[in-house]
């Protein structure tokens, strides 16, 4: 059996770093100005080189998303950053252009080329169709049930597929949305998406507008736009032998302590399926794990069913448990302590978790300490503390915290 990709975004050069470190195979990210994710969630080349050069050592692969779609002034553009991303050594761009994808076969034809479910492929004769056109992998439209997606993998065994198995789900046709266009003349196809199908909307007819349709029943409004988040941990077996190589997570502009549990949580889970494929059962902490992280409740999406809508329930906008609270920035052998720069207000009656690749450890903040060794009470975003922690740590390792 062949090892599935985990592959996990990383919307900056510290989520590339805490993908590496909690067990990704693979991370994509976004090249500045040219992905559908904003400003802030893309990499300049010189953060870039250094990612690929960090995550080529610990042999994990990036690959890098060009898939906008184009329009003429950003040509010139695409065609100089696809050379400087095969001399950095980029293990393969995502695209949805047919444009972009035939300047890439034109200039730089050895550069391994993916194309993104904002192609919307569905359907065999598509997946030949792209292959012919020189594409390695296909990111399969997200509408797609895990049957017919097996389908294609027995029809094309030798196409790279490639879908989501978790993360937030665009309500939108395979992710082509024009509504934050409409409303805010910020194009999510251009990569500046402000997200308007999670707002609240009421349905009025124009003869009665004091009557609003409410789809829910009640004046809490309807989500109806805004789905719940897709989660398939429990259902790996079933994914895996539909042929997919490639299990992607969803996530570019979540934060750092999202990556850090989605990554072991689900590294966790298959590597308890490649040990006994037979045997696999998804176990509650797992479950456990994924509810500790901000999200709008959980759905199968389409692969078990294509024709659920699974909005979000108009009493839950977003569920959260812990939120991050720091990152390790070094360990201090001597002193068997962890120096952590906090990210969020730490109190010395706080529940503070640390996250490793393989266990998690209980904190005691009422030992946290400043660098003299005094014990202090408070710490707030930007301070540096230490923990006692008798085990040596990673850099990069996360802390969580419960809120209230």
């Amino acid at each position: 059996m062949a090892r599935p990709e985990l592959l996990i975004p990383a919307g900056n050069l510290e989520k590339l770093r805490t993908a590496v470190l909690y067990g990704a195979d693979a991370v994509y990210v976004g090249v500045e100005g040219l992905s559908l994710r904003a400003r802030q969630a893309e990499f300049n080349l010189d953060d870039l080189a250094v990612g690929v050069k960090e995550a080529h050592q610990q042999g994990v692969k990036v690959y890098a998303a060009l898939n906008i779609f184009a329009r003429n002034r950003d040509l010139e553009t695409i065609a100089g950053m696809v050379r400087q991303l095969a001399e950095m050594g980029i293990d393969g761009v995502i695209v949805s252009d047919p444009g972009v994808l035939e300047i890439i076969k034109t200039t730089q034809p050895g550069l391994s080329i993916h194309l993104s479910t904002q192609a919307n492929t569905t359907n065999v004769a598509a997946v030949k169709f792209w292959k012919a056109q020189g594409v390695s992998r296909i990111v399969l439209a997200r509408e797609l049930t895990l049957a017919e997606i097996g389908e294609i993998a027995g029809e094309v065994p030798e196409m790279e597929l490639e879908i989501f198995i978790h993360g937030a789900m665009c309500m939108a046709y395979s992710g082509r949305c024009y509504l934050s266009a409409y409303r805010n003349r910020r194009s999510s196809n251009q990569g500046d998406c402000t997200q308007p199908c999670r707002w609240e909307y009421l349905l009025l007819e124009s003869t009665r507008p004091d009557s609003p349709l409410i789809l829910e029943e009640d004046a809490r409004y309807s989500y109806l736009l805004s789905s719940k988040d897709l989660c398939l941990i429990e259902y790996l077996p079933e994914v895996i032998n539909s042929g997919v190589g490639s299990l992607k997570i969803e996530g570019r502009m979540k934060s750092v302590y999202y990556v850090a549990v989605v990554t072991r949580t689900y590294r966790w889970a298959l590597n308890s399926y490649l040990r006994d494929p037979a045997g696999y059962k998804c176990l509650p902490e797992w479950l456990a794990e994924l509810r500790k992280i901000s999200y709008r409740g959980y759905t199968t999406g389409f692969y078990f069913n294509e024709e659920i809508i699974n909005e979000t329930n108009p009493e839950v906008k977003y569920i959260q448990t812990h939120d991050l609270a720091g990152t390790v920035l070094e360990y201090d052998r001597a002193g068997k302590r962890i120096l952590v720069g906090v990210r969020n207000r730490l109190t010395s009656d706080a529940q503070v978790e640390l996250l490793l690749p393989d266990a998690t450890i209980k904190l005691d903040p009422e030992r946290m300490t400043a660098a003299d060794g005094f014990i202090i009470r408070e710490a707030h975003n930007g301070y540096q503390v230490y923990f006692p922690c008798e085990r040596e740590v990673p850099k990069g390792a996360v802390l969580r915290k419960k809120i209230d």
